[in-house]
């Protein structure tokens, strides 16, 4: 290791020599044979699957993803035929995992590796970092674990790891931390051969073991190379973030059904949350006061949206549900037909209930759904 490193600079902990850095990876191996989960993506050296799993593992557990991931591969088990799919169809089977952006940039990915690269996933670090909504990270995934590339991999398990391992300070979002990470992650990998499997091994130990709070340091098959767990620091380090500041809001969803037609329907806007996604008529109702008042504003704004005239049938349920910074308490109510409705309007659409579960909806709309079958 250069004497000058950040790493050694930055941190008080023992210098990660080359022989301690073998050490750490040989255990982590040894201990990642016996312990790892088997997880579908990790039977496969083919980057696309290993692409969609990534995708899909950002910012959702893995427990969540596994069911979608073999339903989305089955129905897309190409690159080319992903590119080929319509984009409501993708929205379809990517509905209920939440972070749709990631769906959209996964088919417009697809389609430019279809056209650029002939369907073959490119294999250059370089080229799949190009891709939209491919990282850094992503990008060292896909090119360690399909090509087993010398690629280091720093994500929320493994810096959390890293960090202990530096004993880190500070917080791990800013530059200076996420240089000494890259660097340290880097300097793990073996010269030859097996970064895919480090690179895994760690991501597992930083997920099943070195955990946020109540790290299980006794089963950790690197406790007694860690400066952190040597000096009683688990809670400490990685410093912990500053609360998050949400904004409360009050909203209102109405299923408005007509006998003949069905449920009426709102696909949302390109600059809207959950772009392209359908859901269920939905307003802003934060700044009423009262009940009466709440209930005014949704046959208002129902009308003047949706050009639809309603009547308040009953109420139905309420939903709470996180969005960015945002928490949201969601009021829906059983409508109906107040009058002649006027043509729909660009966006609406109605739809019987066999006809909505085959809709992209957005993630309350999925729940509203439930409740209506």
């Amino acid at each position: 290791m250069d004497p000058r490193s950040p790493i050694r600079s930055m941190t008080q902990t023992k210098e990660w020599d080359t022989q301690d850095l073998k050490l750490l990876r040989s255990r982590a191996i040894r201990w990642y044979r016996r312990k790892a989960r088997e997880l579908p993506w990790r039977q496969t050296s083919d980057p696309y699957p290993i692409w969609v799993s990534e995708i899909m593992l950002q910012q959702t557990q893995v427990a969540t993803v596994i069911p979608f991931f073999h339903r989305f591969l089955t129905s897309f088990p190409t690159v080319s035929a992903l590119a080929a799919a319509d984009e409501q169809d993708v929205l379809f089977h990517w509905s209920g995992l939440g972070y749709y952006r990631r769906a959209r940039q996964l088919h417009a990915a697809a389609k430019l590796i279809d056209s650029q690269w002939h369907g073959l996933f490119p294999r250059s670090f370089e080229s799949i970092q190009s891709l939209p909504g491919v990282g850094r990270y992503t990008a060292g995934a896909i090119a360690s674990f399909a090509f087993d590339d010398r690629r280091p991999i720093v994500e929320a398990n493994t810096q959390r790891l890293y960090a202990r391992l530096l004993r880190l300070r500070g917080q791990l979002s800013e530059l200076r931390q996420q240089s000494i990470l890259w660097k340290f992650a880097e300097e793990l990998l073996p010269n030859r051969g097996g970064s895919g499997q480090v690179n895994q091994a760690l991501m597992e130990i930083g997920s099943q073991v070195c955990l946020p709070s109540q790290p299980k340091c006794e089963e950790c098959p690197l406790a007694e190379l860690c400066p952190t767990f040597a000096n009683h620091e688990q809670a400490l380090i990685p410093t912990p973030k500053p609360p998050k500041v949400y904004e409360n809001r009050v909203e209102a969803a109405v299923m408005v059904y007509d006998a003949k037609k069905g449920y009426l329907m709102r696909q949302c806007g390109s600059k809207e949350r959950w772009a392209g996604l359908w859901d269920f008529p939905r307003f802003d109702v934060t700044h009423c006061k009262t009940q009466s008042e709440l209930l005014l504003s949704v046959v208002d704004q129902c009308l003047i949206n949706c050009s639809t005239p309603i009547v308040i049938e009953r109420d139905g349920f309420v939903l709470k549900h996180g969005v960015t910074r945002y928490r949201i308490t969601l009021h829906v109510f059983h409508a109906g037909i107040a009058g002649k409705t006027k043509k729909t309007l660009p966006g609406l659409a109605w739809h019987p209930l066999p006809s909505i579960k085959k809709l992209p909806l957005s993630s309350t709309g999925v729940q509203i759904l439930k409740r209506l079958t």
